[in-house]
């Protein structure tokens, strides 16, 4: 049985404030949007180390379908053609962005020598499934058309996401595979949502309380899925493909006081079964957020090293 005592030392109070705190769930998407960022601004460098500078940051409007979106692009120093990683990043399909994400972009840029391109999909409920997954497919193979220009190898590309941008890194290299789209050598997925039905053993195993409840799942999926039914579309749900043959290798880590940690348990066994190399990671003691949070955990910061060496090496010559 969980408890309180098995949380890292020093995520104890964090959680005791959460609790006190709560969650309103009647706020506006919208509101919850500013509010987040809001805070990420305040107090992100609190938990998260700003990661080494990159060469150069700019950002480019690609098209996708109804629109346009942004996409960030960091390089390394030195010349290329660069490895590409594609990064997704989270907040239930419905809230985070850019800049709450750009410590973790910069780190992972500088740590394993490539360029990060980071997605800025639009998010539900203005925007609602499938949308985000189609706009991160489109924005993968727009990188990869203009590989070129943008000095990117295109036969070194991986991608990844941090839980709904775990889950939404998940679809995209279904979609890849099954539009014969750009070849993936590596997908890094923390703490992903893989089943929208609630069906894996995290929601029955892991009590609310620590910071992500069931309550708030359930919430940012009435306003990500137009139609219910769809959380059984493999591009919602990738646990549920018939065929999960053929995918990139994966790196999956889940957290031990996290209800999706049965998710990307499950995903990580039925991706071996279908002869996908998986690669489990379960950080014990830590709640859903906390393997960023790179300033506070001596655990977080070493993590984040294993996850991106294993991106390097994928993404090696």
């Amino acid at each position: 049985m969980l408890t309180d005592q098995g949380l890292e030392p020093r995520l104890r109070p964090l959680v005791k404030l959460a609790r006190r705190r709560g969650n309103d769930l009647s706020i506006p998407m919208a509101t919850r949007r500013a509010e987040g960022a809001r805070l990420a601004r305040a107090g992100g460098w609190m938990a998260m180390r700003p990661g080494l500078a990159p060469a150069a940051t700019t950002d480019h409007l690609i098209p996708v379908a109804g629109g346009q979106i942004n996409v960030r692009i960091m390089r390394p120093p030195g010349t290329g053609p660069c490895p590409l990683y594609v990064f997704l990043h989270g907040g239930g399909w419905c809230v985070g962005g850019l800049e709450e994400r750009d410590p973790r972009c910069r780190a992972i840029s500088a740590g394993a020598q490539c360029v990060v391109a980071s997605v800025d999909y639009r998010l539900a409920p203005e925007n609602q499934f499938p949308t985000a997954p189609e706009d991160c497919y489109a924005a993968l193979c727009h990188l990869v058309e203009h590989a070129v220009e943008l000095d990117i190898d295109p036969d070194r590309v991986a991608i990844g996401g941090e839980s709904a941008g775990g889950n939404l890194a998940a679809a995209v290299c279904l979609m890849s595979r099954d539009r014969q789209g750009p070849r993936l050598c590596h997908q890094w997925l923390d703490v992903p949502q893989t089943d929208a039905t609630f069906s894996q053993a995290g929601h029955r195993e892991v009590p609310d309380g620590y910071l992500l409840d069931a309550g708030t799942i359930r919430d940012f999926l009435v306003h990500y899925l137009a139609d219910p039914a769809d959380a059984t579309n493999p591009y919602c749900s990738p646990l549920l493909a018939e065929d999960l043959s053929g995918l990139p290798p994966a790196w999956i880590m889940t957290a031990e006081f996290d209800q999706l940690r049965g998710d990307g348990k499950a995903y990580a066994e039925a991706l071996s079964a279908a002869g996908v190399p998986a690669h489990h990671v379960r950080l014990a003691g830590h709640i859903h957020p906390s393997f960023a949070f790179t300033r506070l955990l001596a655990s977080s910061r070493a993590y984040e090293a294993d996850a991106i060496a294993a991106l390097a090496a994928a993404l090696a010559p």
